[in-house]
Formats: C-alpha cells, sequence, structure tokens
C-alpha cells in the first residue's frame, strides 16, 4: 500500500528522486533518519516546554544543515536533465515549479526556525554563570 501511494506521488509530481534516488540524495536521507529525526523530539520538547535556551545551537546546527540540502535538492529539480531519468522526472518549467513547491516548505521552515534563534532576544541572551 505504501508503495503503491509512493508510485502515485512520483507520477503524479514527477518526482524521479523518490523512486530512484540519486546517491548524494540517499545521504541526505541517511542524515534525515539519523540527525533531524533524532532531533525533533529533543527541539518538541524544548519548545513545548519554554524558556529553553539550550536549544538555540541545536536549532542553529539542524536549521544550517536541513536548508544546505533543500538547496542542493532544489537546484537538482530546476537544473538536472530529466530526460535520461528512467522514471519521468519533469519535462517543463511548470513542473519543475510544481515539484519545486513541495520541496520548498523544507526550505522555508528551517530558515524561519535559524531566523528565529538569531533574531529573537529571548534566544540571544547568554546567562551568566553564578561563582560560588
Amino acid at each position: 500500500q505504501l508503495t503503491d501511494l509512493l508510485q502515485q506521488y512520483a507520477t503524479s509530481f514527477r518526482d524521479p528522486m523518490m523512486l530512484q534516488p540519486p546517491e548524494w540524495f540517499k545521504a541526505f536521507i541517511c542524515c534525515e533518519a539519523f540527525l533531524q529525526l533524532p532531533f525533533l523530539p529533543v527541539a518538541a520538547y524544548a519548545f513545548l516546554k519554554g524558556g529553553c535556551r539550550w536549544i538555540r545551537t541545536p536549532a542553529i546546527i539542524y536549521s544550517t544543515h536541513v536548508a544546505t540540502t533543500l538547496f542542493a535538492i532544489l537546484a537538482h529539480i530546476l537544473f538536472h536533465d530529466f530526460s535520461k531519468s528512467e522514471h519521468a522526472g519533469p519535462r517543463s518549467l511548470r513542473e519543475r515549479l510544481v515539484l519545486l513547491s513541495i520541496y520548498l516548505p523544507y526550505l522555508l521552515i528551517p530558515l524561519l526556525l535559524l531566523f528565529t534563534m538569531l533574531c529573537n532576544p529571548h534566544y540571544k541572551h547568554v546567562e551568566k554563570r553564578k561563582r560560588k
């Protein structure tokens, strides 16, 4: 059932990376599984609890990493010659932009998180340790 759903998505949105991912995309998938996914419960805890300034550095690392991977993915969508792909890729600029719009939120949300961590005064404030 899930493979049918994946096939339907890849066909509908002409996303061959989901059916036959390039090696660099596979590396990004590993990063997502072993770095990004474990970060999510930690971040959820910190943001739900509130007042956790310690999340600033991990959130900056996370958001920068995710944004960097998305720049590569978006560039691939925009510039790659999909005519040689085994699975159907975008053929027109419109199809490229539709596929781009699916991946774009995965760039915008980490950039919003990065902007928050860098510019929000709550997270910029550094607590000084008390001396005994």
